[in-house]
């Protein structure tokens, strides 16, 4: 899951909007690849010691053999709204700010929606393989906490609702567009809403914990051509799974 940078430096969690096209002066260079890919966050920046220290690390490998099934779980109670957005290349992939997206209450928490980007292929795995891609729905309560509802996607027919996303993908880090026309995050949903449910982290830097997931079970289609615009910008921009250590993965109605 990526987030704003400038907004963790002020608050200490990465959840808050769009990414700055450049570094600020003395900030670890991270990445997927090379000196900086994940396996070496945790040398990158003292503040990035929870991505090895940590307990509860996202992103997971669902085992669905020993997913618990829950009497007390509670649907998600979805509330998006449409409304303006913009694109960013935020440098690690793309990402839809919806300023007035609506929430979701989970529990009888409300978290309002903050925006949503994606990673190729999706970080979480399910009986050790992954989805092309994976959308990640990014919610704070007014606590503070975060809460992450996680779409999956399988190759298939075009995904109308991302059309005016990926037809016009800002190429250059940093670049922002205006999402042309409304977008509500409601019809990125499946029709079955039933969720693996578990607490866990931000996927990148600087890794904080005790973050509400909910990965939502059945996929939603996405074209081979739009898969394609978004693998030219990032071929790949997923962490690989973390351990799951005791933690238990709840299936949700």
């Amino acid at each position: 899951m990526r987030v704003n940078l400038i907004v963790a430096a002020a608050c200490g969690l990465a959840a808050l909007g769009a990414a700055p096209a450049v570094f600020a002066e003395g900030q670890a260079h991270w990445g997927y690849q090379g000196h900086g890919k994940p396996a070496k966050w945790a040398e990158l920046d003292a503040g990035f010691k929870t991505c090895k220290l940590g307990k509860l690390q996202s992103p997971i490998n669902l085992e669905t053999k020993k997913v618990e099934k829950s009497a007390d779980a509670k649907p998600l109670g979805f509330a998006y709204a449409g409304g303006a957005g913009d694109v960013v290349n935020n440098g690690h992939t793309i990402q839809v700010n919806l300023p007035a997206g609506g929430a979701v209450t989970i529990d009888g928490t409300e978290y309002k929606l903050l925006q949503f980007h994606f990673h190729t292929p999706s970080e979480e795995m399910f009986d050790g393989k992954p989805y092309p891609l994976v959308a990640h729905l990014v919610h704070k309560s007014a606590q503070g906490q975060l809460a992450v509802v996680a779409v999956l996607f399988k190759l298939g027919h075009e995904n109308t609702t991302l059309k005016p996303v990926f037809a016009h993908l800002p190429a250059k880090s940093g670049e922002t567009l205006k999402l042309d026309g409304s977008l509500n995050a409601a019809d990125l949903l499946p029709a079955d809403r039933s969720y693996y449910a578990f607490m866990g982290s931000l996927t990148t830097p600087p890794c904080s914990e005790e973050v509400r997931w909910q990965v939502l079970k059945t996929p939603v289609e996405v074209s081979a051509a739009q898969l394609a615009s978004f693998k030219k910008l990032y071929a790949m921009n997923a962490r690989p799974v973390q351990p799951l250590n005791g933690r238990k993965v709840v299936l949700g109605p």
